[in-house]
């Protein structure tokens, strides 16, 4: 019932995300076809087989697809460089996240039905996809980067463009490792503690941590983290970065679970949104340490 009165808030995500992902991929579709034709077809291309391979494997509904698809193409645009590959921009991690989330949600899938915590057969929903890969497109956005630097946040040529990608790959970490840390506890973890008072509770419980869970869900950030890495050509700070943000929005993702979650206050969607949001505020502190030391 507390779910069904906060679907605005799932509806709000999808608000926020999907206009935005889709006046993106428009701009950038008209200008690479101008520009460089060759990158427009291609990235359009891979996110719709992307789409359809969601749908193929009923990993989430159409809707979801379609949202994953537009998704996808902006963060491709946006972390474009040239020479042009697909393999060289942000696909390579957004297909880390949708791996490890379909493995995991998969694994034990008959315990989880007896426990009653299994995901719904129709996979994730267009929310769900907002909610945990949005963030990804709104801070890669090329307009969020030139803000940042016309601000000079980030002047030294070190650090803009590319360590700014690490900001956006901080949140794609984070939706793996909560993903993965939660299919994995709720299925080997025993019984988890709630991480708010290191009570015993239910698996599934909103808030309820497991250590192996946990190491599992680091584990999968780091992951998506370091293939994110190599993908976007990046350093060994771009690793760590976007390694320890992921690990960061990972525990405030439980924090808020059993908090506001808890209470009633936030439904799944607005937790996994505002926990890749906190994944990215963390990267942005982590730059701007490294900035203010030169």
């Amino acid at each position: 019932m507390a779910e069904s009165k906060l679907v605005w808030q799932s509806k709000l995500v999808l608000l926020i995300v999907l206009p935005f992902a889709g006046a993106e991929v428009v701009l950038q579709t008209h200008f690479f076809l101008t520009a460089l034709e060759h990158v427009a077809i291609a990235t359009i291309g891979v996110s719709l087989l992307f789409g359809l391979v969601v749908i193929k494997l009923r990993a989430g509904t159409p809707a979801a697809a379609f949202s994953g698809a537009l998704i996808t193409g902006c963060l491709m645009f946006s972390t474009a460089t040239f020479p042009y590959y697909p393999w060289q921009t942000a696909l390579v991690p957004v297909l880390a996240v949708f791996v490890l989330a379909f493995g995991t949600t998969r694994l034990g899938r008959v315990k989880k039905e007896q426990l009653g915590i299994a995901e719904r057969r129709r996979g994730r929903t267009a929310a769900q996809v907002a909610a945990n890969l949005g963030n990804a497109a709104l801070v890669a956005s090329p307009l969020v980067q030139l803000w940042m630097m016309d601000a000079h946040w980030f002047t030294p040529s070190g650090l803009a463009p590319t360590r700014l990608f690490a900001v956006s790959l901080a949140t794609l970490a984070e939706a793996a490792a909560d993903t993965v840390s939660s299919e994995i506890g709720q299925v080997l973890g025993g019984s988890p503690r709630m991480i708010t008072t290191l009570r015993v509770a239910e698996p599934g419980t909103d808030g309820a941590v497991s250590v192996v869970g946990t190491m599992a869900g680091v584990v999968a950030g780091c992951v998506v983290a370091g293939l994110g890495t190599l993908a976007l050509r990046g350093d060994v700070a771009f690793f760590w970065i976007s390694a320890a943000s992921g690990v960061f929005g990972l525990f405030f993702d439980s924090v808020l679970g059993g908090t506001f979650e808890r209470r009633g206050w936030l439904n799944n969607d607005m937790v996994n949104f505002l926990s890749t949001g906190s994944a990215a505020g963390f990267a942005f502190g982590l730059l701007a340490v490294i900035n203010y030391r030169g």
